[in-house]
C-alpha cells in the first residue's frame, strides 16, 4: 500500500515526460501542454492554455499545399466520435517561431481519448514525435543515391510505405531500422564503387604513361640529332599536355579522397608564379594577346609545396587559355595582405553562368557557353586546383558576370613568417659511366632509354621480361637497375627486387622503380620491396640526374667492377 504522502504527483510526471504531450477538451480547446511539447513547438504553456487548438497552431499561409490542420482535425473528430485512439500517418505541420515566421516540421502524432464516468470523451491527449531530422536525413541520403537506381526505387517504395501505412509508432520504428540497414548496404556499395574507380583510374594512368614515356624518350633522343627542328617543340608541348592530363586523373582521385600528398616548407610564391607564367606563354605560342604577370617586390612566403603550387597555377592558366580563346587577355596577379597571399588569374574570354560556380570545381564538371562550342579537356584541372588549395589550408573561388564576360579565379593561402631557405646547392662532381640494366616489357620505351643513356656514356643492357632480367643479374653485376613494376608475367618488379635484396651480392645495388603506377600506395609498396627510389613515367632524364646526384658520393667508381657471384641463383 502507498500512503497519502507517497502518492504519485501526476502533474510532475506529466511535466517531466520527455515525450511532447498536449491535453485538449473534446471541442479542441487547449487545457495544458508539458515542457517537452512547449519546447518542440516554441510556445509558452501559460499563453496557449484556454485557446483553440487551431488558433494556436494554424497552417503555414506560405504553403499552398498545407493540410496539417485538416488532417489533425479529421483525426480528432474520429477520436470524439469513436472514443478510440487514432494514430496519424507521418505528417508535415509547420509551426510558428517567436518572430512570427513558420518553420518546417514533420511529426508522428497519436490522439488518445480520456472518457468521463458516462463513457463520453472529456479530454484528448495529443502526443507527438518530432521526426523532422529523420525526414531531412532521408531526403539528403536519397539525393546522394541517384546513381543507384535499383536501390533508389526500393528506398522510395519504403518511404511511400512509411508515409502511407505508418499508423503506429512501432511500425515506423521497424521500417526505420530496415531503412538504416539498407543505407549501410548502400554506403558499402558506394565505397566499393569508389575503390573500383580508383583502381580503374590507376590502371588507366599506368596504361597511358607507358606510351607517353616512349614518346617522351623518343623526343629526347631526336633532340640529340635535330635540336632545332620546329616539330620537336610541338611534340614536346603535346606530350606535356597528355602527361598533365594523366597526372590530373590521379591527382583528382587523390584530392577527392583527401590523399593528395604535399611536401610543405617556407616558399616564396613570386618565382613560382613567374616561372609558371613563362611556361604557359611558351606552351601557347599562338595566343593573340600577351600574358600579363605582376608580383610584389617583397617576398610572399607561404608554407607550401613548390611543385604542387606550380601545378595549381599551371592548371588555372591552362583553364584560362582553354576557355578564353585566342583573343582573350589573361592576367596573373600575386598580392598579399598582412595574413593571406592572394593569387588571381583573370581572362576576358567565354566566362560562365554564375549559377554554375559551385559546380566548377567538381571532378569531370565542365561549363558550356552557348555558341562557344566545347572547350575540351577532362574537367579535372579545377578539381585538382581545389584539392591543392585545401591541402595548403587555403581556398579557391571563381567569379564571372556571365557568358562572354570573362572569368576570375582567386586562390587564398595563409602567409607564414618563417624565412625561406637561402642556402645554395653546389653542383656535384660528374659521375663516372655506369653499368645500367633496364627491365621493362615495353620494348620501344626500353630501347629508347638505352639509346639516351648510351649517348651519355653509360653501358646499358635491356631485358623485356622478368626472367630475362633475373638471368642478366645472375651473370653480370650492375651499378643501377631501372625496373618497371608491372611486367606482364608471373613475376613483377616488386618480386624481382625482393629476390635481389635477399642476395648479399645485390643488397647495395641501386634499384629504381620506373612505372606508370605512381600512387602513394605504389610508392609505399616499392619502398617495402626494397627499391631505393620511385620515378613516374614518363621518365625525364633530368629527374634521374637529380636522383643520381643525391647518390653522387657512391659513384666514386663503378660498383660493377667486381665479378658477379655465380653461385647466387635466387
Amino acid at each position: 500500500m502507498v500512503d497519502d504522502g507517497d502518492r504519485l504527483d501526476y502533474r510532475r510526471l506529466f511535466e517531466a515526460s520527455p515525450s511532447p504531450y498536449l491535453i485538449m477538451t473534446a471541442d479542441f480547446v487547449i487545457v495544458t501542454v508539458n515542457r517537452a511539447y512547449a519546447e518542440a513547438t516554441m510556445t509558452d504553456p501559460d499563453t496557449v492554455a484556454g485557446r483553440p487548438m487551431f488558433e494556436v497552431f494554424p497552417d503555414n499561409p506560405a504553403d499552398p499545399d498545407a493540410d496539417g490542420v485538416a488532417n489533425l482535425r479529421r483525426s480528432l473528430q474520429t477520436v470524439v466520435h469513436t472514443g478510440a485512439a487514432d494514430a496519424m500517418a507521418l505528417q508535415r505541420y509547420d509551426i510558428r517561431d517567436p518572430a512570427g515566421g513558420f518553420v518546417e516540421r514533420y511529426w508522428s502524432p497519436v490522439n488518445t481519448p480520456v472518457l468521463d464516468t458516462e463513457g463520453r470523451v472529456a479530454f484528448i491527449i495529443h502526443r507527438v514525435q518530432d521526426v523532422t531530422d529523420l525526414v531531412t536525413l532521408r531526403r539528403e541520403r536519397q539525393e546522394q543515391r541517384q546513381a543507384a537506381a535499383q536501390l533508389q526505387t526500393r528506398v522510395e517504395q519504403m518511404e511511400a510505405d512509411l508515409f502511407s501505412r505508418a499508423r503506429q509508432v512501432q511500425d515506423a520504428n521497424r521500417q526505420l531500422r530496415e531503412l538504416n540497414a539498407q543505407l549501410a548496404a548502400t554506403s558499402a556499395a558506394l565505397s566499393a564503387q569508389q575503390k573500383a574507380k580508383d583502381q580503374f583510374i590507376a590502371t588507366l594512368s599506368h596504361e597511358l604513361r607507358n606510351p607517353l614515356a616512349a614518346v617522351r624518350a623518343a623526343l629526347d633522343l631526336l633532340a640529340l640529332d635535330l635540336p632545332d627542328h620546329p616539330a620537336l617543340a610541338v611534340l614536346g608541348r603535346q606530350a606535356a599536355t597528355l602527361t598533365r592530363m594523366t597526372d590530373d586523373l590521379l591527382d583528382a582521385a587523390r584530392a577527392a579522397g583527401g590523399r593528395l600528398y604535399v611536401n610543405r616548407r617556407p616558399t616564396d610564391l613570386r618565382p613560382i608564379v613567374q616561372a609558371a607564367a613563362r611556361d604557359a606563354v611558351a606552351a601557347h605560342p599562338h595566343a593573340g594577346n600577351p600574358l600579363r604577370c605582376t608580383v610584389p617586390d617583397t617576398p610572399v612566403v607561404v608554407d607550401g609545396d613548390p611543385v604542387r603550387l606550380a601545378q595549381l597555377l599551371t592548371n588555372l592558366l591552362d583553364n584560362a587559355y582553354r576557355h578564353g580563346g585566342p583573343a582573350a587577355a589573361i592576367t596573373v596577379d600575386l598580392t598579399a595582405d598582412p595574413v593571406t597571399a592572394q593569387l588571381r588569374v583573370h581572362d576576358t574570354g567565354a566566362g560562365f553562368d554564375p549559377q554554375s560556380t559551385n559546380q566548377l570545381f567538381d571532378a569531370f564538371a565542365r561549363t558550356a557557353v552557348p555558341g562557344a562550342g566545347g572547350a575540351g579537356g577532362l574537367g579535372l584541372g579545377l578539381a585538382v586546383v581545389r584539392g591543392i588549395a585545401e591541402r595548403h589550408d587555403g581556398t579557391v573561388t571563381a567569379r564571372s558576370d556571365g557568358p562572354g564576360r570573362g572569368a576570375s579565379f582567386t586562390v587564398r593561402i595563409p602567409l607564414t613568417h618563417v624565412p625561406t631557405a637561402t642556402a645554395t646547392r653546389e653542383r656535384p662532381a660528374a659521375r663516372p659511366p655506369l653499368r645500367i640494366l633496364i627491365i621493362d616489357d615495353n620494348d620501344d620505351l626500353a630501347r629508347t632509354y638505352q639509346a639516351l643513356l648510351t649517348h651519355r656514356g653509360d653501358d646499358v643492357r635491356v631485358e623485356t621480361t622478368a626472367a630475362g632480367g633475373l638471368a642478366a643479374i645472375r651473370h653480370d653485376r650492375f651499378d643501377l637497375i631501372l625496373c618497371d613494376l608491372a611486367l606482364g608475367g608471373d613475376l613483377d618488379g616488386y618480386e624481382i627486387t625482393r629476390r635481389l635484396r635477399r642476395s648479399p651480392a645485390h643488397r647495395n645495388t641501386r634499384i629504381v622503380a620506373v612505372s606508370g603506377f605512381s600512387q602513394d600506395s605504389d610508392r609505399d609498396r616499392a619502398q617495402a620491396a626494397g627499391f631505393d627510389a620511385h620515378l613516374a613515367k614518363p621518365l625525364h632524364l633530368d629527374d634521374l640526374d637529380r636522383l643520381l646526384e643525391k647518390w653522387s658520393d657512391g659513384w666514386t667508381r663503378p660498383l660493377a667492377t667486381d665479378a658477379p657471384d655465380r653461385n647466387d641463383r635466387r
